[in-house]
């Protein structure tokens, strides 16, 4: 794999999946703050294509049941980490992706401005794969070394900056797992 993004911000060892979700970030604004999610479509169910679907647009809201009220719905990520560890892509890593909604961090509010978000394939209580850890891991070394706004940026879940609204990744991800894994080189979290 070409762990490496380009110019145009985007990771050329991951699928590329381009969302129309996305804009421009505001002037002045560049990626100082990652954001973990987890998402599972159905609730709990994995490998379905729903998660892509939805990100482009594409989702049969008369699939399931639990997909009703998701039809007028237009959200994305930056990247999307599957249980077995693929990586793929939606939005350039320069441009605003639609994860984060209301939200706020460090007195800072509207946290897609300034931050890349990253979904995990999975549930508050499904304990996440090695795969994923690997992968979230090598990730976060690659977009370390492409922005240097980056390198000492806060890694956050969408719980830490929409408490109350969001409670994802959840008690089933292993904050202690990734500091391990990023300690050589001093990340900060939280």
């Amino acid at each position: 794999m070409n762990a490496v993004i380009d110019e145009s911000g985007w990771h050329r060892g991951a699928r590329a999946l381009p969302s129309d979700n996305y804009n421009a970030r505001p002037d002045g604004c560049v990626p100082g703050l990652v954001v973990v999610h987890n998402i599972s479509l159905p609730p709990g169910r994995f490998a379905t294509g729903s998660i892509e679907a939805l990100f482009c647009n594409h989702l049969d809201c008369s699939a399931d049941p639990s997909f009703a009220g998701l039809e007028e719905l237009r959200v994305s990520a930056h990247f999307l980490i599957d249980r077995a560890g693929g990586l793929t892509q939606f939005v350039s890593c320069n441009d605003r992706a639609w994860h984060a909604g209301v939200s706020a961090f460090a007195g800072r509010a509207n946290c897609n401005d300034f931050s890349i978000g990253i979904e995990l394939e999975g549930t508050d209580t499904t304990p996440f794969e090695a795969a994923q850890y690997d992968a979230l891991s090598e990730l976060l070394r690659v977009l370390r070394s492409r922005y240097a706004t980056l390198r000492q940026a806060p890694i956050v879940g969408h719980s830490d900056i929409a408490p109350g609204r969001k409670t994802d990744p959840g008690p089933a991800f292993s904050w202690q797992r990734l500091r391990a894994a990023l300690r050589a080189v001093d990340q900060p979290l939280r």
